[in-house]
């Protein structure tokens, strides 16, 4: 049964970007390049994000930088993973909207743009999933002690396959509409940042970092306190919000 919801699940994640694309440029008739923008900015993004990440971490191990004490330290590393992906995402989102699409302006411009950004997310998270599940269908009926890891690892490698499948029913369902709630937060960041570009405003880009730090701070901090099903429901208390700065964004950009 955990098989067939996973499959599930991975077919949902590229069902939203997939869907929401095809009815868009039906209904829209806009470009494909402001789509392409959106998957090459995010995968751009990555190139200095997950670097950046893995360098900050090294940092503080090495304690070349002061680590906060215990009490704190699942606050701040979710505060500092949250900022480093807002960052480095949203001035990805900036650099391609002023400097690559320059004719791609207005509302729906931006929505176009965030269906590529948070659709190449979902569709590679999806593969991610799939990749998993095969490793651990492989995993699940081989001997620990066989597989090419150091001997101290096997007892971790047996727990994760163990943990893998007793994974709760519920999860894929959950992951699948928690990527459904991030495209929707692209879509509004994406306008946020385009409003910076097409009204020469300072602050919605701040903003829009600030709202991702925010999203990504409270899903890593609540689901290590509380687990995954009170993360996803803080994300599904707050999406509410984003469609409705989307909407907002929607008459500014249309004056």
């Amino acid at each position: 049964m955990l098989i067939a919801l996973i499959v599930v699940e991975v077919l949902l994640m590229a069902a939203w970007p997939v869907a929401l694309a095809i009815f868009l440029r039906r209904r829209w008739g806009l470009p494909w390049p402001g789509l392409i923008g959106g998957v090459v900015a995010f995968i751009g993004s990555q190139v200095v994000h997950l670097p950046l990440n893995a360098g900050l971490t090294a940092l503080f191990r090495m304690s070349w930088m002061p680590k906060p004490s215990p009490a704190w330290a699942l606050p701040f590393n979710a505060v500092v993973l949250g900022l480093t992906a807002g960052l480095c995402e949203e001035t990805a989102r900036y650099v391609v909207f002023r400097f690559w699409l320059k004719a791609a302006r207005g509302w729906r411009a931006a929505v176009w743009y965030g269906v590529g950004h948070g659709g190449i997310e979902s569709l590679l998270t999806g593969l991610l999933v799939a990749v998993t599940l095969v490793n651990m269908i492989v995993l699940r009926g081989l001997d620990p002690a066989r597989l090419p890891v150091p001997p101290e690892q096997q007892a971790m490698v047996a727990r994760q396959v163990a943990e893998f499948w007793n994974t709760p029913l519920y999860m894929p369902l959950l992951a699948a509409l928690e990527r459904g709630m991030a495209i929707i937060l692209h879509l509004t960041l994406s306008t946020l940042v385009m409003w910076a570009v097409v009204r020469g405003k300072v602050w919605p880009l701040p903003a829009a970092i600030g709202l991702h730090a925010l999203f990504n701070a409270l899903a890593v901090y609540v689901n290590v306190t509380w687990g995954a099903m009170a993360a996803e429901g803080v994300l599904a208390l707050l999406t509410p919000g984003c469609v409705a700065l989307l909407w907002a964004t929607r008459r500014r950009l249309s004056e």
